[in-house]
């Protein structure tokens, strides 16, 4: 049996938080990507997984880091996500690690040009994180100053943008991905396009970054901020 040294490094990472589903594959220095329309990611996983194991030459028991969008976004997707972590880790014994849209995103906008070039010039700006979830609702946290991420209504959001009372670096997507330029009150910069998506290399990274770092629980534990229509009902 080989030992966690002589295995090949191979990561899966998964975004089933939204349409499209979202898969990369990381062997051997090359990344592999499916990227598949549809809410129904229950129904889409699978197929995409098999296409996309093909194109590298690998089966689902050669995964040895896994790693997955834990939310917000639709509680369906989400719990693919943790049920697919939580499998891999009992049955393969994968090293798995999750982060929430917040992280990944500003992960990415700290790591970039383009923010620290506007940092240097907006010394006491705000980074926001900006996500359609439905209709008019959208998710939201300033990732700064320690707030914690907020569902809320476009005018809710707009008003909480206002108040801000600083210059604000705004990375996000609204419905079906597309851009929220032009959308923004004054005072608001928009980042440029890859900053607005969950880009594969980053969940690579911070795969390699976290894994070992959380406990399975840590894993496991979503971010939904939006309850679920039977919750909704039950009220």
């Amino acid at each position: 049996m080989q030992t966690d040294r002589e295995r090949e490094e191979i990561i899966l990472a998964l975004d089933s938080t939204s349409s499209p589903l979202h898969i990369a594959l990381w062997r051997g220095g090359k990344a592999y990507r499916a990227h598949k329309a549809g809410i129904k990611q229950e129904e889409l996983l699978f197929p995409a997984l098999n296409r996309l194991f093909a194109k590298a030459g690998v089966k689902l028991k050669d995964i040895t880091h896994f790693f997955y969008v834990k939310g917000p976004g639709r509680f369906t997707g989400i719990r693919i996500g943790i049920t697919l972590a939580s499998v891999l880790s009992e049955i393969n014994g994968v090293k798995s690690s999750s982060a929430d849209l917040f992280e990944i995103l500003k992960t990415q906008a700290e790591k970039s040009r383009e923010y620290k070039k506007w940092l240097a010039a907006n010394a006491d700006g705000a980074l926001c994180i900006i996500i359609h979830a439905f209709r008019d609702e959208y998710f939201y946290c300033f990732c700064d100053d320690g707030s914690l991420p907020k569902w809320s209504s476009w005018e809710e959001l707009q008003s909480a943008l206002c108040a801000c009372g600083r210059p604000i670096f705004v990375c996000g997507w609204d419905k079906d991905g597309s851009s929220l330029e032009g959308k923004l009150p004054k005072g608001c910069v928009y980042a440029g396009g890859k900053l607005n998506a969950v880009n594969a290399e980053t969940m690579f990274s911070l795969c390699r970054e976290l894994a070992g770092r959380q406990s399975l629980e840590e894993v496991l534990k979503p971010l939904y901020l939006k309850p679920a229509r039977f919750e909704l009902c039950g009220k």
